[in-house]
């Protein structure tokens, strides 16, 4: 054992000795007395002494790897949703519970510090929650597992909704968030962009780059803790700077602002995630920040490399580097680029090696989704790697000549160079081309992958692709998000579900329990009434807590078909208001999710919810019927307060678009069930729970491929065929939901009626409103809900980050556990 583990296993944290350190924070570092200290003054205090407590456990974990000369991955990730960290690194610590009775003790509101430490909103959706997920899970196996990121100023924007409209206001996260950060200024990188490439080089005569300018990429690492505490791994995320502060000429010369411009120019790298991209100059600032952060992750991958190794024969055996989605791709010329550059090794040695070490999980079926970008571009920006991706396009094309010779559709199909209508370069055929597995995140998905969204590159290199199923932390999701449930499920069958989800099998029984089945309901009615307080606080609305919580949250994205919720919605209103009917069980309709900026329809989907909400929720016909809410500002924060609140999840996207899903596992692994297409991972929690145990309509992915195929949907006919979908659009048509702009939602109707309605929203509407129907019947018996509602979350242990993490790392990474 290191002397530095020695220390970390020595060192003996309680609650009196945090405590302390708290109490030397507040008074010698923020200059305050104990009582002038606000909550957020108590969080950093806090946080910081969290972070004393792990740093030794940190250089330890870091001198075992060292000394195993154990094989590492790099995750890179241009998202990392983390959210809050205080409470579950002290939980993975095990001090959790006594530090917050020692607050407690002291007079200090510990619900007021909690709330004060703000979301880490480095990400959008599925994708960063996902890699946090994955980040949490490498340290509670012990893997050598490091993530790759973007220091944004400001993460995801924050929501608000003003007269129905979204609107998007800066969310800064790191002020009081820095307590988490280190700084590492030691491992800055230097990196070139922009300038001239000259003529390409052949092997082995040096590239003439020139004319570039640097940007300077400043390391900051926040610890990640495992479960337990004794493996602590970091995110690393790199803030961009100019190499000057400012021109001093500039400035001494009286043109003050000009002075700064450059330097400002370059910090916008890293002000903010995604940077519109509706003009040239976002698009460019996009482009910079992928380039960014890959470029300065490889030069610390590398150096870290050669601290150890003086060969680079060894790289794939010490090296596994994964790319989470498109983003990441420009690593691979990078790779290149830094071997044969910097390093002199011939491009076919480098090309290959970075062939051993890459892998890419795809996350998208979506076209519009796979990123590409202009040749035009990539020569402005970053002219060397455009050379090194034609350079790897005509080995790329060379294979395929001589697997398939003369088939000129085929190649143009396979191109990593996409010629029409103007040249560009897609991202996700140079990550297939330098990656040794290609991944998709569900069963349908991956498959889809390979018959519909790359078929060429799955017949070239069948053995690349594969699956590995999405899964979520049950530490964030259950444990902590659900600390009622958790405890019932504790006292049950113990905690070893919390390091093993498939240990939630055992509960099984408890569903036939009717003293457990008790206890479940009163559970989910104190999570419905906290989330009712929040709804009421923050959207204005007062949720029944008896009533049906039905639960949409995800990003707002049409092929995610909020829109056929919203109708949904409408119908349940007409049938009250017009039809005089009562619904089957009182039912709240709760949604939340953040549309893009620049994305017009989803943020008119927003708006129709908003409007619609303010309609039932102000007519007293629905009293005690219908509630609607949208929740504003959805973040991992939220999410845990609405996720152990639902009785029923949505799951409703087009069948053969979404890739996996991340939600469906977290609200079914909170006892809500599931209704959905038969899409994304929705079948495999089909399979595990039993079909029995949730509710899927709709169109299956087969059966709209051959619509599309034969141009055989014609939403009119579904229109005029439908009395009950007829009069929702009516209604809709009709301005009763345009809050006083007649023909606001004419763009949706347009969309359904006119332009082909892309989703099949129209389609699906009559199966989804006759299983929705069934759905309240079936609410109505508290028993056999319950008993169904226990089964799903005993049922869900596949889906934990754990057993997907294990699986990339035996099948793809090659990697082991380090303790």
């Amino acid at each position: 054992m290191s002397a530095t583990a020695q220390v970390a296993a020595q060192t003996v944290w309680d609650a009196d000795a945090i405590a302390a350190s708290v109490k030397r924070s507040i008074r010698s570092l923020m200059g305050k007395r104990w009582n002038d200290a606000t909550p957020r003054d108590f969080f950093v205090a806090l946080a910081l002494a969290c972070r004393e407590m792990l740093i030794e456990r940190w250089f330890a974990t870091q001198d075992r790897v060292r000394q195993a000369d154990a094989k590492r991955l790099y995750y890179l990730s241009v998202e990392f949703l983390i959210g809050r960290s205080l409470q579950s690194s002290l939980e993975n610590l095990g001090v959790l519970d006594e530090v917050e009775r020692a607050f407690r003790r002291l007079g200090v509101d510990w619900e007021a510090v909690v709330e004060s430490e703000p979301d880490a909103a480095l990400g959008n959706g599925g994708l960063g929650r996902l890699a946090a997920c994955f980040l949490d899970s490498l340290a509670a196996l012990d893997l050598p597992g490091f993530g790759y990121g973007i220091n944004y100023d400001y993460g995801l924007f924050r929501q608000a909704i003003e007269h129905g409209h979204q609107r998007e206001y800066p969310e800064g996260w790191q002020r009081p968030g820095a307590a988490w950060l280190i700084e590492r200024p030691e491992r800055v990188c230097l990196v070139p962009v922009y300038g001239h490439a000259g003529q390409r080089p052949r092997d082995g005569e040096p590239a003439d780059w020139r004319d570039f300018r640097v940007i300077v990429g400043l390391p900051h690492d926040l610890p990640i803790v495992g479960l337990g505490g004794r493996t602590v791994n970091h995110l690393r995320l790199y803030s961009a700077r100019s190499t000057d502060e400012f021109d001093i000429d500039i400035f001494n010369r009286g043109d003050y602002l000009r002075a700064f411009e450059r330097k400002l120019g370059i910090e916008r790298i890293s002000k903010v995630l995604y940077p519109s991209d509706s003009n040239e100059q976002g698009r460019e600032l996009r482009l910079l920040q992928e380039y960014f952060f890959v470029a300065c992750a490889l030069r610390d991958i590398f150096s870290q490399y050669r601290e150890i190794h003086d060969s680079w024969d060894a790289l794939p055996d010490k090296v596994a580097i994964h790319l989470n989605d498109t983003h990441p791709a420009l690593a691979v010329a990078e790779f290149v680029r830094l071997l044969v550059d910097d390093n002199g090794l011939p491009f076919d040695r480098a090309l290959a090696l970075a062939n051993q070490c890459f892998a890419y999980t795809n996350h998208t079926l979506m076209p519009e989704a796979l990123e590409s970008w202009p040749s035009w571009l990539l020569e402005r920006v970053v002219p060397r790697h455009l050379q090194i991706i034609e350079a790897i396009n005509a080995r790329l094309l060379s294979e395929v000549e001589l697997r398939w010779p003369g088939d000129v559709e085929r190649v143009r199909r396979i191109s990593i160079i996409d010629e029409d209508p103007q040249k560009h370069v897609r991202m996700a055929h140079l990550a297939i081309t330098g990656s040794h597995s290609v991944n998709g995140v569900s069963a349908l998905h991956s498959e889809l992958v390979k018959t519909s969204l790359v078929p060429d590159f799955a017949a070239l290199w069948p053995a690349k692709f594969q699956n590995v199923t999405n899964g979520v932390t049950p530490r964030r999701w259950l444990l902590r998000a659900n600390p009622l449930l958790a405890e019932a499920v504790t006292r049950r069958i113990g905690d070893g579900w919390v390091r093993d989800l498939d240990a939630l099998r055992a509960l099984e029984p408890a569903a036939d329990d009717a003293e457990f089945r008790a206890e479940f309901r009163a559970v989910k009615r104190a999570n419905k009434e906290r989330l009712a307080k929040v709804v009421a606080r923050v959207a204005g609305v007062r949720l029944d807590p008896d009533a049906l919580f039905d639960v949409q949250v995800k990003r707002i994205h049409e092929y995610k078909r909020q829109l056929l919720a919203a109708l949904h919605v409408i119908h349940l209103y007409l049938q009250i208001t017009e039809d005089g009917r009562r619904l089957a069980a009182p039912r709240a309709c709760l949604f939340a999710g953040k549309a893009a900026p620049e994305y017009f329809m989803a943020k008119l989907v927003i708006r129709l919810l908003a409007n619609v909400a303010a309609v039932v929720n102000a007519d007293p016909r629905t009293e005690g019927q219908l509630q609607v809410a949208f929740v504003p500002d959805y973040r991992v924060t939220l999410a845990k307060q609405m996720i152990p609140a639902a009785d029923l999840s949505e799951q409703i996207s087009t069948a053969g678009t979404e890739a996996s899903g991340t939600g469906n596992m977290k609200l079914a692994m909170n006892g809500a069930l599931t209704i959905g297409t038969l899409d994304g991972a929705n079948i495999e929690i089909r399979d595990a729970v039993g079909p029995e145990n949730l509710y899927i309509f709709g169109l299956r992915t087969e059966e709209i491929a051959d619509l599309r195929a034969r141009g055989a949907y014609d939403p009119r006919e579904r229109q005029q065929a439908s009395e009950p979908l007829r009069r929702v659009l009516d209604a809709l048509a009709s301005d009763r939901f345009a809050g006083g702009e007649p023909g606001v939602f004419a763009p949706i109707l347009q969309s359904l009626l006119d332009h082909g309605d892309r989703y099949f929203v129209l389609a699906d509407f009559e199966s989804y409103v006759a299983t929705q129907a069934q759905v309240g019947r079936d609410y109505r018996d508290a028993e056999a809900w319950s008993r169904r509602a226990v089964l799903n979350v005993a049922r869900m242990g596949y889906f934990s980050a754990d057993r997907a993490i294990r699986e990339y790392a035996q099948r793809i990474w090659h990697l082991d556990a380090v303790r």
